[in-house]
């Protein structure tokens, strides 16, 4: 069924060499799918060529930066599918320096949108955004109704994203998708900052024989999501014509702990160590408190939900690590 689907079918992946995205692309890959990867390669931004090592020669890769709206018209032309994933994705970084995410998720955004409406408007375009986009939740678990309070300009700029994706399926009649994505891990992320995913972060801890280290008392629970089930959502998006113009949560309805995490991480990592902490000014600004997703929706229109538990990804994810530990560390 999934490869009389993509076989053929003409794919561009934005941030196709970082973490989600290159787990999608080797799927779309295995699928027969003729992908092109656009990717800037900026420092620090988990883009890695070794991701897609294994699929190069079945597959196009573009040095190309998403807000060049010129070369977005070249790679988008005649495309069926577009998963646009690049992002400026740190939440502690927007504290910081707050223009990449205007810029990058902003414009980069409406750059695409451009290209695509002028080259390529059958196209369907999945966008990953973020479940901070709600901030802190009055009511758990979190519906796609819930009101957006985002606590960050990284969450702010998602959710302008997700209004611009809305605006160019009403007004220009694209096929648009908008995820609100959960806390994703696994293999292909970067592995050289805690800005970018805390649930790999911890896992490179472990392996690096540092105690994990736990803010508070690590009872906050959050809907940890495996990048294999992420990818089936993006691809079932695209595909799914009821989802077109839709906005939906991509999570897990059976929440963990971080503590919960961290045990996984030290049944899968033996002589790995807990340590509690308390939180640093930066995160104590973002912390919503517990969050996990309504992802009933999901289920509804796009017949998905989570396969990978908790504690298998976590032993997939630090196996793959200990094989390929050089090319992330």
């Amino acid at each position: 069924m999934l490869e009389a689907t993509w076989n053929g079918k003409k794919v561009l992946v934005t941030g196709g060499a970082g973490f989600i995205g290159s787990t999608l692309v080797l799927r779309l890959a295995a699928l027969g799918a003729q992908v092109t990867v656009a990717d800037a390669m900026l420092p620090e931004y988990g883009g890695n060529l070794f991701n897609l090592e294994s699929v190069r020669d079945r597959i196009r890769v573009q040095m190309a930066d998403v807000r060049d709206e010129h070369i977005m018209a070249l790679l988008a032309e005649g495309v069926d599918v577009v998963f646009h994933l690049a992002a400026q994705v740190s939440h502690v970084k927007s504290l910081s320096d707050p223009y990449p995410d205007i810029d990058i998720n902003i414009k980069g955004t409406v750059a695409l949108m451009e290209a695509v409406r002028k080259t390529a408007p059958g196209a369907v375009v999945v966008r990953s955004g973020t479940r901070g986009e709600y901030g802190a939740s009055a009511t758990l678990p979190v519906n796609e109704d819930a009101p957006t309070q985002p606590r960050g300009l990284y969450e702010i700029s998602l959710l302008a994203n997700e209004k611009i994706m809305l605006m160019y399926h009403a007004s220009h009649k694209l096929k648009t998708v908008h995820l609100r994505i959960t806390n994703t891990y696994g293999p292909r992320a970067q592995m050289r900052s805690s800005h970018y995913g805390v649930a790999n972060w911890l896992v490179r801890l472990a392996l690096d024989g540092t105690p994990i280290t736990l803010m508070g008392d690590g009872l906050q629970k959050r809907d940890f999501l495996y990048v294999d089930d992420c990818v089936d959502a993006l691809m079932r998006a695209a595909v799914t014509p009821a989802a077109w113009g839709e906005v939906i949560n991509i999570g897990d309805d059976h929440p963990s702990s971080f503590r919960d995490l961290a045990q996984s991480i030290v049944r899968a990592v033996p002589g790995a160590s807990i340590q509690y902490i308390d939180y640093t000014p930066e995160r104590r600004a973002l912390e919503p408190g517990d969050f996990y997703s309504d992802i009933s929706k999901a289920g509804r229109i796009l017949g998905w939900r989570p396969t990978v538990a908790l504690q298998e990804g976590v032993q997939r994810t630090v196996d793959y690590y200990r094989a390929h530990r050089a090319q992330y560390w």
